[in-house]
């Protein structure tokens, strides 16, 4: 299945890995974290090609799967820790990107990926469960849309605003969703 996907070429992975850099800074300017503290939140970016069958999804631009992480020398489970893995759906962000021409691989690429490590933050944080029920991951998705929102405002990214009103129809139906509940 993954091979009959639509992967990102070497120039779009550095582009992708440009907005992970800047995504990275922003979040992490947000929150007052330092390098270190980043650190602490273990957590890695990878494409199409890199990810196992079962961290592939139809339909979302990424996912965040969570692992949990152990030191070989250790024994104890007090040792353990979270590990993410944002996986990123190349096909599906190409797919956008082809629908919508007003759209750029950079800016996308660094609002999901700003949306992905709000996420993980969050999580790390205890400011959300990562195992909540529907209704409460469709209030945290509102959420960290706005964040993310929050977060890119701060910043001049050319194609900033072809996003921001991609995404605005995007924040309709989950407003209307939340308000149904």
């Amino acid at each position: 299945m993954k091979e009959s996907l639509t992967h990102f070429s070497k120039e779009q992975i550095f582009t992708v890995g440009d907005a992970a850099a800047m995504a990275e800074e922003l979040v992490s300017n947000s929150y007052k974290m330092s390098a270190s503290q980043w650190l602490w939140h273990r957590y890695d970016v990878k494409t199409l090609a890199d990810l196992a069958p079962g961290e592939i999804v139809e339909g979302p631009f990424a996912q965040i799967v969570r692992y949990r992480g152990q030191k070989s020398e250790t024994s104890l489970g007090s040792s353990s820790y979270d590990f993410y893995k944002i996986c990123l759906m190349d096909h599906t962000i190409l797919s956008a990107l082809e629908s919508d021409r007003d759209l750029r691989l950079f800016p996308f690429a660094l609002y999901i990926l700003c949306h992905e490590l709000i996420h993980i933050v969050r999580f790390a944080k205890f400011l959300q469960s990562f195992h909540a029920s529907q209704e409460e991951k469709m209030a945290e998705e509102n959420r960290v849309h706005q964040k993310t929102r929050e977060v890119l405002n701060s910043v001049r990214v050319p194609g900033k605003e072809a996003l921001f009103a991609f995404y605005k129809a995007w924040e309709a139906p989950m407003d209307a969703a939340i308000a149904s509940q």
